[in-house]
């Protein structure tokens, strides 16, 4: 059986954030994996993802190295992963010799899943919480990196929390 091993962007640049992160992506495999558990490895910064994912390639080349981050912005009709990686601006990343099936892109930015259950994520800011800052879009995927850390500042700006950050 090959060791599956996942390079995951996400979790921040904090210990405790980075394993909560992980322990929901593990939940999460071995929900729809049912033999043959990944090894999920978070690796904070986007640009640390990569790095530590070409790591993987050298150092465990026996194992099937998975690379998940996220788009950063739509991807072009037709193009795969990779040219997304390598042509997008601020990204470029050589991924010569790399199989498809090893690349996979999140939605634009990770935060875009919080407005699939606005309900929860109210619930979690509590009061001061505006709900009427959200896109208030179907797709989620769909919406720019910008305008969704526009939206999530304002409807967290005056809940104890704080913004979101």
């Amino acid at each position: 059986m090959v060791e599956i091993r996942i390079y995951i962007e996400g979790g921040g640049d904090r210990k405790n954030t980075r394993e909560k992160l992980q322990e929901g992506f593990a939940k999460f495999f071995a929900e729809v994996l049912t033999t043959n558990k990944p090894k999920i490895i978070m690796c904070g910064p986007r640009r640390e993802a990569y790095e530590k994912f070409l790591e993987a390639l050298q150092d465990h080349p026996n194992a099937f190295n998975v690379l998940l981050v996220d788009a950063e912005e739509a991807v072009k009709q037709g193009k795969t992963p990779i040219a997304h990686l390598r042509e997008r601006k601020g990204d470029e990343w050589d991924l010569t010799g790399v199989a498809e099936e090893q690349i996979h892109l999140m939605v634009q930015v990770m935060e875009s899943w919080f407005l699939a259950d606005k309900v929860a994520l109210q619930k979690f800011y509590g009061q001061g919480f505006n709900l009427n800052a959200l896109p208030k879009v179907r797709n989620v995927e769909q919406i720019a990196k910008a305008d969704l850390e526009r939206a999530l500042d304002e409807a967290t700006r005056k809940t104890q929390k704080g913004e979101y950050h």
